[in-house]
C-alpha cells in the first residue's frame, strides 16, 4: 500500500547523521535543509489543518500513566463514562460549528467493552453521518484485545467492518522501553505498538505517529523512535503523518518530579529532523496548540506541512494545565505570516478548500499567543 511514502533514491540518513543533526548542526542550516526537502515534496506552498473536535468517552484509566493528569480510577468522585448519545450530541455540536473530523478516544476502562466501542460509532453516524471518525489508538487497541480475551487483528477487523478507515498514533511516547517503564511501565510496550501499526496498516487503515517528548528521555531516544517509524513506514506505507508535541507536566507524576524543561527551539529541532529522517512520510506536522505560536510558525519553515487541528473540544492536555482555544480565521491568519497559503484537509489529508487571498486585517486573537 506504500504509494508515495517511499523514500528517495539517495542515500538515507542514518542514526549517527540524525543525532548530528538534532544535536550539533546549526539551526538555521538544520531548518534550510528541512524546508528544501518539503518543498521537493510539496511545492504548492499549502499548509494545511484539520477542523476536529475530541471529546473523550471515559477518563477512567487503570494504566496510570505517570505524565498524565487527565486519567481517574473508577472509584473517584470525578470520574466518568459516557453515554454513546451523550458522545453523539457532543460531536453535533462540533459539527455545527464547522469541524468535520472526530478523534475520539478514552481511557483504559475495565467496564468498556468492543460492543461499547461499535455503540460510541454508530451513535455518532446516526446522529452526525457527515462527520469523519478517527477512534481509539493502538495502546486501546491492545488493551481491548486483553478485555475481549482475543487478538488485536481481529479487534482491528472488527472497526474496520464498522466502517472505520483511520486511527490515531497516540501512546507511542517515545518508543524506548528504559523511557516507557519509567512513565507508562502498564501500558503498551515499544514492540506492542509497532505491532498494532502494522497489522492496521495491512487491513487498511491509515494512521498517524506521534512522538511525547521533554521528560526522561535521551537524544539518541529521540533518533531511536524516529528510526523505528522509518523501518515501519518501510514496510506498510500506512502512516499518514509524524505529530511530536513536548510533555506538559502541569498536575502529573511525572512533571512533580522533573526539574528539566525543554525550550520550544526543541521542537522545531524534531520537526526539522523527522522530516530529513522520515524520508517515507509524505506530512509531517508543527502545530499550534501543542506548543505556542512561534514555534508553530517555525515548524512550518523547518520542513512541517501540517499546522494540526482547529479543536472544538480537548481535554487531555487541559487537565494537565495547556489550555489553548482559536478559531478557523485565526489559524489561517498565522499561517499566511508565515508566509503560506492555508488549506483545509480531512484525516485522510485530502484538502477540502483553500483559502487563497490576502489576509483580513485583526484577525488574530491574542488570546492564543
Amino acid at each position: 500500500m506504500n504509494d508515495k511514502n517511499t523514500r528517495p533514491s539517495q542515500a538515507r540518513i542514518d542514526r549517527a547523521q540524525a543525532f548530528e543533526l538534532l544535536v550539533r548542526t546549526p539551526m538555521g542550516e538544520l531548518m534550510a535543509r528541512a524546508h528544501e526537502a518539503r518543498m521537493a515534496r510539496h511545492p504548492n506552498e499549502l499548509v494545511s489543518f484539520v477542523f476536529d473536535t475530541n471529546p473523550n468517552y471515559t477518563n477512567i484509566c487503570v494504566t496510570r500513566c505517570r505524565f498524565c493528569a487527565f486519567c481517574r480510577q473508577p472509584n473517584e468522585a470525578d470520574a466518568y463514562t459516557l453515554s454513546p448519545q451523550e458522545v453523539a450530541e457532543r460531536v453535533a455540536a462540533a459539527h455545527r460549528l464547522g469541524a468535520t473530523t472526530v478523534l475520539l478516544q478514552g481511557g483504559h476502562n475495565p467496564k468498556i467493552g468492543l460492543k461499547d466501542w461499535l455503540a460510541y460509532i454508530r451513535a455518532i453516524r446516526v446522529t452526525c453521518p457527515q462527520i469523519h471518525v478517527h477512534p481509539f489508538s493502538p495502546a486501546e487497541y491492545l488493551f481491548m484485545a486483553r478485555q475481549e480475551k482475543s487478538n488485536v487483528r481481529a479487534i482491528l477487523e472488527a472497526i474496520y467492518a464498522e466502517g472505520i478507515r483511520t486511527i490515531p498514533g497516540g501512546g507511542a511516547e517515545i518508543l524506548s522501553e528504559r523511557v516507557r517503564q519509567r512513565i507508562a511501565p502498564h501500558k503498551a510496550d515499544t514492540q506492542q505498538w509497532l505491532e498494532v501499526c502494522e497489522a492496521a496498516h495491512q487491513i487498511g487503515f491509515r494512521t498517524t505517529a506521534t512522538m511525547m517528548y521533554g521528560h526522561v528521555e535521551s537524544d539518541e531516544d529521540i533518533i531511536d523512535h524516529l528510526l523505528l517509524l522509518r523501518e515501519l513506514q518501510d514496510r506498510t506505507g500506512g502512516f499518514a503523518s509524524f505529530i511530536p508535541w513536548s510533555f506538559k507536566p502541569g498536575d502529573t507524576a511525572l512533571g512533580k518530579e522533573l526539574e528539566r524543561t525543554v525550550h520550544p527551539a526543541k521542537y522545531v529541532r524534531i520537526i526539522a529532523v523527522a522530516r530529513l529522517v522520515l524520508d517515507n512520510f509524505d506530512h509531517i506536522q508543527s502545530s499550534w496548540f501543542s506548543e505556542n505560536i512561534g514555534a508553530g510558525q517555525l515548524g512550518l519553515l523547518a520542513g512541517a506541512d501540517d499546522f494540526g487541528g482547529v479543536l472544538v473540544e480537548e481535554n487531555v492536555h487541559r487537565q494537565a494545565g495547556h489550555e489553548r482555544t482559536t478559531t478557523v480565521e485565526n489559524v489561517k491568519t498565522i499561517i499566511r505570516r508565515a508566509g503560506f497559503t492555508p488549506a483545509q484537509r480531512d484525516s485522510f489529508y485530502s484538502i477540502l478548500k483553500t483559502f487563497e487571498g490576502p489576509e483580513p486585517l485583526g484577525t488574530l486573537n491574542d488570546a492564543i499567543g
